[in-house]
């Protein structure tokens, strides 16, 4: 295996991408990577060897340094795919290709969150039929096909994906959905069963998702509050206005990380900065089992509900329970 075989493979690849009409910055070394990874394609084969190759990020990553070794790790221009480098694949790279239909993502579990780790991904068959005419007469018919059948599977899968939504039901009866997922299950818990036990009458002023930016948002609202949301600013999972006292109630639901440590109050403060109500702080989990991994790292002054008791809260020391205290 030469370096000029693996740079042929890789703008074969380029073209490849171009053809299926992926924008042009998915055009790039990266993306062609992904699609030899995933097709599980090695320099000296030809594109009737491709087959299905189930991967998960990490390990898409590994497959290109192990092919493609001069591409990744050359001594000119590398490109260095190193773990820091996992979520610039995931999103810029894989989930384009998911988006064209040439990936199908977590077809043996359609319920996994977009974050999970366990996610894998691998080549569409219909992709698969297409790829492997690539260089010969029928690649132009059958990449035709390929775009004809996709357009009538994405209706389907979309459908399905759908199903697998978590249903919320917000304080005013308006029922919304969130992306499938542990996460997801606990922002319903507290928009269900924290909200009415400790900010009754209410107003979620915004509700954050892991398959999008945010599933509700009131700017006019919030605006009115002195708040301007910063579209780059980390928001909350989940933010109340508890009208009866005037407090916005900034809701972290945690699973795997981000509890409401000194660090992140500050960030809040700063991102709520111009707020008139005062601001609680509350790290949310779903089983005190979690809570105790992260107990060490909750900043004082700020409280913690756990959803499997869900009519208890803890607080973390100071003068009041459940209250805003003085910005300075």
């Amino acid at each position: 295996m030469t370096k000029e075989h693996q740079e042929k493979k890789l703008e074969e690849a380029r073209e490849i991408l171009a053809a299926i009409g992926m924008p042009l910055n998915q055009q790039n070394t990266r993306t062609a990577l992904v699609l030899l990874s995933m097709f599980d394609l090695r320099p000296t084969q030809g594109w009737s060897e491709v087959k299905v190759n189930t991967l998960g990020i990490t390990e898409c990553m590994d497959w290109m340094a192990e092919h493609y070794p001069d591409i990744t790790k050359g001594t000119k221009d590398p490109i260095r795919y190193a773990p820091n480098s996992r979520e610039s694949v995931r999103k810029k790279s894989v989930q384009p290709l998911v988006s064209a239909g040439v990936l199908f993502w977590n077809s043996d579990a359609p319920g996994r969150a977009t974050n999970d780790q366990n996610n894998r991904y691998h080549p569409n068959p219909l992709a698969i039929k297409a790829l492997v005419s690539f260089g010969t007469p029928a690649w132009e018919t059958a990449l035709e096909e390929f775009h004809k059948e996709w357009g009538k599977l994405r209706e389907k899968y979309a459908a399905e994906r759908e199903a697998h939504r978590v249903p919320v039901v917000l304080p005013d009866g308006t029922i919304t959905s969130l992306s499938s997922g542990d996460h997801s299950d606990l922002i319903r818990d507290i928009v269900e069963s924290f909200a009415p036990q400790f900010t009754p009458g209410g107003t979620v002023v915004y509700l954050g998702d892991t398959g999008s930016k945010w599933i509700v948002e009131k700017p006019e609202y919030l605006a009115e509050l002195g708040v301007v949301v910063d579209p780059h600013g980390k928001m909350p999972d989940v933010v109340i206005h508890y009208t009866a006292k005037d407090w916005l109630v900034l809701v972290e639901a945690v699973t795997s990380t981000g509890p409401v440590n000194g660090k992140r109050v500050d960030e809040l403060k700063e991102l709520f900065k111009g707020a008139r109500p005062g601001l609680v702080f509350v790290t949310a989990f779903q089983t005190k089992k979690k809570f105790r991994q992260f107990a060490a790292d909750i900043a004082w002054e700020t409280e913690v509900w756990v959803a499997e008791d869900s009519t208890h809260m803890v607080h973390f020391n100071g003068e009041r329970f459940l209250g805003p205290y003085d910005q300075d």
